[in-house]
């Protein structure tokens, strides 16, 4: 067993957990944050994506003993309030960004990074980038004509 302690969605965290658990893991069942999916166990979907630290991770390839003393914010987080919805948020209800809904909450982890990541290097985020992007990224529904289209908008409510 291992004792964690880390911030998760700004509330401080501490738990002994066994030494191979998985940040997922840890989210889903320890913290009952559900939101975090888990698609393939193979870090090929994106589902899971998180951030540490502010970077985006997909959790099902870290153990949560690796993010300890960390910032973590997960999709339940990433919002300004209990009631609010983060811009990117937005961004796929207005532009129909899901169909499921399952890989909804690692796709807007993703995008939320992709467009920090853009700005702070201030690159221009077109459509071939996002796309490229997302190649981390598995959504089973759509063509992906409509996440390109919310990241787009979401990047500029982001601005």
């Amino acid at each position: 067993m291992t004792k964690i302690s880390m911030t998760v969605n700004g509330k401080a965290r501490s738990v002994d957990v066994p030494d191979n658990t998985l940040l997922v893991d840890y989210i889903r069942e320890n913290l009952r944050l559900t939101g975090t999916h888990v698609g393939c166990d193979t870090s090929q979907c994106g589902a899971c994506v998180v951030h540490v630290d502010g970077q985006a991770v997909k959790s099902c390839t870290m153990l949560a003993a690796a993010a300890q003393g960390a910032e973590v914010t997960t999709i339940e987080g990433v919002a300004a309030g209990k009631d609010d919805l983060h811009p990117m948020q937005t961004a796929f209800k207005e532009n129909h960004g899901l169909q499921c809904g399952f890989c909804t909450p690692g796709m807007i982890m993703t995008a939320t990074d992709m467009v920090k990541r853009y700005k702070e290097a201030g690159k221009t985020l077109d459509e071939d980038a996002i796309r490229e992007e997302l190649e981390g990224n598995i959504c089973r529904c759509t063509g992906y004509h409509n996440i390109v289209k919310s990241i787009a908008d979401g990047a500029s409510k982001m601005a």
